[in-house]
C-alpha cells in the first residue's frame, strides 16, 4: 500500500495529494507539470492535533517497503514488507509506526515547519539487519545472500510532546501510564528545525527544450521530439543510454518492457560468455562455437511486479540472452514505465545468479563470496505480444499478468 502526502504545487501553491511512489506530479490547477528530486530519501512527517502551547518533538522513524529475497539450500524465498522501526533506539517511545503512516496522509517536511526534528541515532544500515534478524528468525538456517530489492527508504517524524508524561501528538494523549524518568530531557537529543528542501524541476527536456512524458511512478522520463530518455541526477536531470530490441519473433507487439542489460565481471565462478552460462546452468542444449565469444550479460527488469514475478522475468530473460540488434530511438508502442532503478538492479544480479545455478547446493555457500562488479548498465525496451490476460515472449518463454503490471504501482 502507498502512502499518501499532501503537499502543495510549487508554481501555483494549489493543494494536492500524491502517492509515495509518484515522481512525476501534474497540477490540474496550472497544469504545470514538475519532477520530484530529493539528494537522499525523502522525509515525511504525521500530522498532529497536539494543543499549541506544547513544543513537538518529531522522532524519526525509519520505513521499508520493497522485495526480500533469500538464498536458502533448497530455493530462493521472497516475500513483500512494508515495515517501519525507531530511528532513536529509545524505549521510551514506540517500536514502529504501526498502520499509522498507511492510514493517514502524510505531508513533506519542509524548512519553516514547527517543531524540533531529532536526528536519526539509529543508521538505516543498522535497522535493516535488525530487519533481517526479524525474518530470518523463521528459517531453519541462515540464507547464504539476502538482497533487498525495489525498496522504498524514507524517513517518518511522528509527533509527541511533553507534559507530566510523554504524550502521542496524533491521539492527543499519554502513550503510557508510567511517568517520565528523572533523567530524560528533550534538550539531551540531537536536532532542531528542519533544514531539508525536496525539489521540483520542471519536466522539460535539457536537450530541445520539449515536454518531457512519463507515468507518475517513472524514474525515467521520455523525450518524443529528441527521442532522449531522462533520469534523476543529483542536480537535475541527466541524459541515460537506452536501445530498443530488434525482435522478428514479435510481428505485432502490444508493449515494451524495460530491461536493464548489465555486462558484469564475475570472480568465483565462470561466467564470462553465453557458453559458460550454459554450462553452469546445466541447460539441455549443445554450446555452440559462436557461443564461447558472446559476452554473457544479466537482464533485469526495470519495472516493478511481485516477487516470483520478478525473478522468473530476471531469470528467464537472463538465461535466454537475446541477441536482436538494439535499434536507437523510442519504440512506437507503448512502454511499461521504469520504476526500478539501476541500483536495484545490481543488487539483483546475484539472486538471479543463484536461481539458475547448478548443482545449486555446491555453489550457494560460495555465492557471497562472489565478487560482481558491473562494467556496463544499458536500459533496453523488450517487445512483448498480446494476450486477453498477459503480456508474453514465446522465444523467452516468459511472461507477466496484466493486472499485475497494473497493480505496480502499489509495491
Amino acid at each position: 500500500m502507498n502512502l499518501l502526502i499532501e503537499h502543495q504545487c510549487p508554481q501555483c501553491g494549489a493543494p494536492a495529494v500524491l502517492k509515495e511512489t509518484d515522481r512525476v506530479v501534474w497540477c490540474e490547477y496550472c497544469r504545470v507539470t514538475s519532477y520530484l528530486l530529493q539528494a537522499d530519501f525523502f522525509r515525511y512527517m504525521l500530522p498532529h492535533s497536539a494543543p499549541e502551547d506544547r513544543e513537538l518533538l518529531f522522532v524519526p522513524y525509519w520505513r521499508f517497503k520493497g522485495m526480500i529475497f533469500s538464498c536458502l539450500s533448497d530455493k530462493i524465498h521472497h516475500r513483500f514488507a512494508d515495515i517501519s522501526h525507531q530511528a532513536l533506539g529509545m524505549p521510551l517511545f514506540p517500536v514502529s509506526l504501526g498502520l499509522r503512516s498507511q492510514a493517514m496522509k502524510l505531508r513533506f517536511v519542509s524548512p519553516g515547519t514547527p517543531g524540533r526534528f531529532l536526528k536519526p541515532a539509529v543508521s538505516v544500515k543498522k535497522v535493516m539487519r535488525i530487519f533481517e534478524n526479524r525474518f530470518n528468525a523463521s528459517f531453519p538456517d541462515p540464507p547464504f545472500h539476502q538482497a533487498f530489492i525495489g525498496e522504498t527508504t524514507s524517513l517518518i517524524y511522528a509527533p509527541f510532546y511533553v507534559t507530566d508524561k510523554i504524550c502521542d501528538g496524533v491521539l492527543n494523549r499519554a502513550i503510557s501510564s508510567a511517568e517520565i524518568p528523572p533523567d530524560f530531557h528533550p534538550s539531551d537529543f540531537q536536532g532542531g528545525p528542519p533544514d531539508w528542501r525536496t525539489r521540483f524541476v520542471p519536466t522539460l527536456c535539457p536537450n530541445c527544450g520539449w515536454n518531457l512524458e512519463g507515468q507518475p511512478d517513472a524514474l525515467a522520463l521520455t523525450c518524443q521530439n529528441c527521442n532522449s530518455v531522462w533520469q534523476s541526477g543529483k542536480k537535475g536531470l541527466k541524459p541515460l543510454s537506452f536501445g530498443q530490441l530488434s525482435d522478428d519473433s514479435i510481428r505485432d507487439p502490444a508493449i515494451c518492457l524495460p530491461f536493464w542489460k548489465i555486462r558484469a565481471n564475475i570472480s568465483g565462478v565462470p561466467l564470462d560468455s553465453c557458453a559458460d552460462m550454459i554450462r553452469l546452468a546445466n541447460l539441455p542444449k549443445v554450446v555452440q562455437e559462436d557461443e564461447e565469444a558472446l559476452r554473457f550479460h544479466f537482464w533485469i527488469p526495470g519495472f516493478k511486479v511481485r516477487p516470483q514475478a520478478f525473478l522468473n522475468l530476471a531469470r528467464g530473460v537472463t538465461l535466454s540472452q537475446p541477441r536482436g540488434e538494439l535499434l536507437p530511438g523510442l519504440p512506437d508502442v507503448p512502454c511499461c514505465p521504469v520504476n526500478l532503478p539501476p541500483s536495484e538492479a545490481l543488487q539483483s544480479m546475484r539472486v538471479t545468479l543463484a536461481s539458475f545455478m547448478k548443482p545449486r547446493r555446491m555453489l550457494l555457500p560460495s555465492l557471497q563470496d562472489m565478487k560482481i562488479t558491473p562494467e556496463r548498465v544499458l536500459l533496453v525496451f523488450v517487445p512483448f505480444a498480446g494476450r486477453p490476460h498477459e503480456y508474453v515472449h514465446p522465444g523467452f518463454q516468459v511472461s507477466v499478468n496484466k493486472k499485475m503490471l497494473e497493480l505496480s504501482g502499489n509495491l
